[in-house]
Parts: C-alpha cells; sequence; structure tokens
C-alpha cells in the first residue's frame, strides 16, 4: 500500500493566485505541493493586465515581469457603447502580459524553491483534526497541515464543497484572442457593445489581446462567435477597426462561460481560497490578476505566521484572513459591480460619459477606487 505524502501546504490549482502563494510559502523553507489538472504552458481567458501595485510584492518573491519583456502601460481609453471616447492616465500604471508567459515565469520560480508541482485533477479535500486529507484522479493521497484552494473561477470542488456561489447560473460568457496589428504599447482600451465590453492591450510578444465578456442571452441569438462580433461587437466603431485591421494569432478564439460575479467565502471548509476562488471584480476594472496576486500575499503571510505558531489558533487564521481579504476587496468588488452596471447601460453610460468629459478627473477617482496602493512588503 502506497503511504500517504505530508507536505506543510498542498495548493489545488497553479494558476496565478495558486502558482504565487507557492513562490511565497516555499521562500520560507514550508514544503509545498501544488497540484494543477492542466499542463504548463497554456493560454487562458484573461484580460492580461496587471496592476503595478503588485510589481514590489513580484520583485521581493524574484519576479520582475518588465525585464521579461512586459509591455508597460500608462494610459486607458474607454468608450461608450455609442463610441464615445474618454482617455486617461492610470493613477499607478501597470503592465501587459500574457498568461501563457507569466505562467511559464511563476512555475519556473515555483520549481526553483522546490515546489513539488503534480498534473493532477483533486477529486476530494476533507478536514480531521487539524490535517487534511486531498485524493486525485489518478488515486494519489497527501496530507497537509493547510490546503489553498486556487482552483479558478468555477470548479467541480465547488459544487463538492456545496459553494453557495455554484447553485446558481451565471449569465456570463467571455471570449478571447490574440491578434497582430496596430496599438499602442502603453494604452489598454475599453470598449464597450450592446450586452458587453471588450478588454484591449499589448502583451510581451507584441501581440494584442482582445479579450471580451457578454451575457449569454445576447450571444445565443447568432450561430456562432464570428457573426456575434459582426452583428454586436462591430457596433462599437473602435472595436470595429482593431478587429477589421488585424490578423489572427490563435487558429480559433478561447471561450469560458458560467462566470460568476456573484460573493464567494474567502474560507470554506477550512480551505483558504485565494484569487477567482474567493472571489472576482468585475472585467471591466481589469484588475482581476492583481487581486489574485495580492491575495496570494495575504494568504502567505497568514498562514507563516500559523505554521512558526504567531498564530496559535486555526480559527484565528481563518478570522484574519476573512477580515483582511475583506479589507483589502471588498469596496473594491462593490465599485467594480457598479461600474460595470453603468456602463452596461445605453443611456446611463451616456450620462457618465458626459459627467467625466465635463470633469475628467473623475475618472482617476473611478480607478483608484478597483485599483489599491503599492503593496506593502511585511
Amino acid at each position: 500500500m502506497t503511504k500517504t505524502k505530508i507536505f506543510d501546504v498542498v495548493i489545488v490549482g497553479g494558476g496565478i493566485a495558486g502558482l504565487t502563494t507557492a513562490i511565497h510559502l516555499s521562500k520560507f523553507k514550508q514544503s509545498v505541493l501544488l497540484i494543477e489538472k492542466n499542463s504548463y504552458p497554456k493560454h487562458k481567458v484573461c484580460g492580461e493586465y496587471v496592476s503595478n501595485e503588485v510589481i514590489p510584492y513580484l520583485n521581493f518573491l524574484g519576479i520582475y515581469p518588465i525585464k521579461e519583456g512586459a509591455k508597460k502601460i500608462s494610459k486607458v481609453q474607454i468608450s461608450t457603447i455609442k463610441g464615445n471616447l474618454i482617455t486617461g492616465e492610470l493613477p499607478l500604471g501597470g503592465f501587459g502580459i500574457s498568461r501563457f508567459f507569466f505562467d511559464s515565469l511563476l512555475l519556473k520560480k515555483a520549481s526553483f524553491n522546490g515546489v513539488k508541482v503534480l498534473k493532477d485533477t483533486v477529486n476530494f479535500i476533507s478536514y480531521k483534526n487539524g490535517v487534511f486529507f486531498i485524493k486525485t484522479k489518478n488515486s494519489k493521497s497527501y496530507k497537509s497541515k493547510i490546503t489553498i484552494g486556487a482552483f479558478g473561477k468555477r470548479s467541480e470542488l465547488d459544487q463538492k464543497m456545496k459553494r453557495k456561489f455554484i447553485q446558481n447560473k451565471s449569465p456570463y460568457l467571455a471570449v478571447k484572442l490574440h491578434v497582430k496589428g496596430n496599438f499602442p504599447d502603453n494604452m489598454i482600451g475599453l470598449h464597450n457593445f450592446n450586452g458587453g465590453y471588450c478588454g484591449v492591450s499589448k502583451v510581451e510578444n507584441n501581440s494584442i489581446n482582445l479579450c471580451y465578456i457578454t451575457d449569454y442571452k445576447s450571444f445565443k441569438k447568432f450561430k456562432n462567435i464570428s457573426t456575434f462580433q459582426k452583428k454586436v461587437v462591430y457596433k462599437n466603431k473602435h472595436l470595429k477597426k482593431i478587429f477589421e485591421q488585424s490578423t489572427s494569432v490563435f487558429e480559433k478564439p478561447l471561450t469560458i462561460s458560467q462566470i460568476s460575479f456573484e460573493s464567494k467565502r474567502p474560507v470554506e471548509n477550512h480551505v483558504i481560497m485565494c484569487g477567482d476562488t474567493a472571489g472576482m471584480i468585475h472585467p471591466l476594472c481589469g484588475n482581476g490578476m492583481g487581486m489574485a496576486i495580492i491575495s496570494a500575499q495575504l494568504a502567505s503571510n497568514l498562514i507563516l505566521q500559523f505554521l512558526n505558531g504567531e498564530i496559535k489558533t486555526r480559527e484565528n487564521l481563518e478570522k484574519k484572513y476573512i477580515k483582511n481579504w475583506n479589507k483589502e476587496f471588498k469596496k473594491r468588488l462593490v465599485t467594480g459591480h457598479l461600474i460595470a452596471k453603468l456602463f452596461r447601460n445605453k443611456i446611463i453610460s451616456q450620462f457618465v460619459y458626459s459627467i467625466l468629459k465635463m470633469i475628467p478627473s473623475l475618472l482617476i477617482v473611478l480607478i483608484k477606487f478597483t485599483h489599491g496602493k503599492n503593496v506593502k512588503i511585511v
């Protein structure tokens, strides 16, 4: 009979949040197992923009995105459904980097730090008397003092853990493709169309990332993605120009459905949730990747305190994480949903546009509500 292997920490899911947490914990000599169901590297549906607020923390971990070729982004342009354009400065700025490349960078660092990375699917997580028991599809068994959930927006594990948000169907669908064409290196575009919006920005290899989200009700009226784009997305003149004057790098677009923006709990069944698994900001605010990285830092700092005895009980660990997570992200999420709602409505979005044209500084105020300050290294 195969002996069950024991780790200080098991991380379920190897996206940005999972990999960042693995790097942080292994930096401080914890034994870490990261279980990811997909092979690396892999393109994923993602806006591929990261706020500079996380740069000090990434540097602390030994990750230097700009040196690796990520595009520096300092400006934003937002258009209404009718195509009215607002352009402004990003208060902190950010960088554009593909998930394919960013995940590879993080994986390389995690492996260098001694993290064990396993390609498998977790079927079962249980907790008893201070110990987690993890079983995988390939009949592997593991024990850990801490288990972190970083398995993304929606997973079978959410069903098995009976998480509240997973019981409701979500109306959102997202589509992503990389194209070659003309677009400023230092700009992120957020262009609204009827029923959704599209993010546009450059990534490290000079490809332009086009990633849009729409409600399924609008999408299902059309027979395929191409028709939907021509009949709906192209109604915004800025998007029409970008799509028509570029050449696709992908053979076909990537899609993901059932994207949920409902509230989630940062801790479920004693599992610490990170990244999209803990909660998602609306993509119109363009900071999901940054939030994933910051949540990894919040979790890692507290887990290290728990493992070295500074935090005495698991109950205190969980309470502190929930408190810190809400303090960092709750206002961002509320503001993000409000902004998305305003821009989805034709009449209201035109009113907002008029206000922003009269008072341009309000755009910076809105952006600051959905972004944090430079992350402090503790």
